[in-house]
């Protein structure tokens, strides 16, 4: 991670190539460095460059958390994902028109090693999922970003190379009938006829149900947008009644069953990408009779690889 300046005075923190993004500004103060919080090894480069570069000590020689007072560990560059995420009320943004959030958010989730990207179903706060949601809508504008994806499988036409990855999934909250699902797992598989499935699996409650009622599979296909809303996503996972045709599926996984309610009334799980191995979703029940309204299974699912 390198810190570069900018127009004399301006910081941009970036690996590569700095970002599509200004940052947010503190309240009465000169527009010197970005506002998100930055650690005391990223501030004490910053100082150390300001006043001439010497002695410049590099971010790489120390490790990517700091240690509190109290023993915790925090992270930075997950740090930076919940910052931009939930801004401290003291900051506020530049011109939204200046730069792409979801650009940004992409960048920083980027630079979260993979092993670590899990982190983020502990750090980003339930509310934060929603807000995660509303930021990647922004990707559409941009037609490079758009075309970029989560995962292989979830790509168009998925990848002959790549059979089975598995998601670790959180959400806040549901109806009453699943409420009780607030984390599980997801497991996107491709099969010999082409097309892409997945499955419900993994948590003890969930495990019990697939065991006991249904494998939940679904059908993974190319979405433009939320029936119900018309904001545009990526992937559709359709459930519909659970009988799927599936030539051949991962060694272990159960045959396929007629879906419990709610899942066999035309449940769909709608997907956007916000980062390399990390998804946003919206679970609706879209109903099998005409004149039935969508309502939403639960609220916004939080989905990292």
């Amino acid at each position: 991670m390198k810190i570069r300046a900018v127009r004399e005075s301006w910081l941009v923190r970036t690996p590569v190539t700095p970002p599509a993004v200004h940052g947010l500004l503190r309240r009465n103060e000169k527009p010197q460095q970005l506002g998100f919080p930055l650690s005391n090894r990223m501030s004490r480069g910053v100082v150390m460059a300001v006043q001439g570069g010497r002695g410049y000590e590099s971010p790489w020689d120390e490790k990517p958390y700091e240690t509190l007072p109290t023993g915790k560990k925090v992270y930075v560059d997950e740090s930076d994902v919940v910052t931009f995420l939930d801004p401290p009320k003291e900051l506020i943004p530049l011109d939204p028109a200046s730069y792409n959030p979801a650009a940004y958010l992409w960048k920083k989730i980027e630079d979260i090693p993979e092993e670590r990207r899990h982190r983020l179903l502990q750090f980003i706060e339930p509310r934060l999922i929603s807000r995660a949601w509303e930021i990647a809508g922004a990707r559409y504008e941009d037609p490079k970003l758009a075309k970029m994806t989560a995962s292989k499988l979830f790509s168009a036409g998925g990848d002959a190379e790549i059979s089975l990855e598995y998601f670790n999934c959180r959400t806040s909250n549901g109806p009453l009938i699943i409420s009780w699902i607030r984390s599980f797992k997801m497991a996107v598989f491709s099969s010999n006829n082409g097309q892409i499935y997945g499955r419900v699996c993994g948590g003890p409650i969930v495990s019990a149900l697939a065991n006991a009622f249904s494998p939940l599979y679904f059908e993974v296909t190319e979405a433009m947008d939320v029936m119900a809303t018309e904001e545009p996503c990526d992937i559709a996972c359709k459930f519909g009644d659970g009988l799927l045709d599936i030539e051949d599926y991962p060694q272990g996984f159960p045959q396929p069953a007629k879906h419990p309610y709610p899942f066999n009334d035309s449940v769909v799980i709608y997907i956007r990408h916000i980062g390399p191995g990390v998804c946003v979703g919206q679970a609706w029940q879209e109903g099998k009779e005409l004149q039935q309204v969508p309502q939403r299974l639960c609220s916004d699912i939080l989905m990292v690889k």
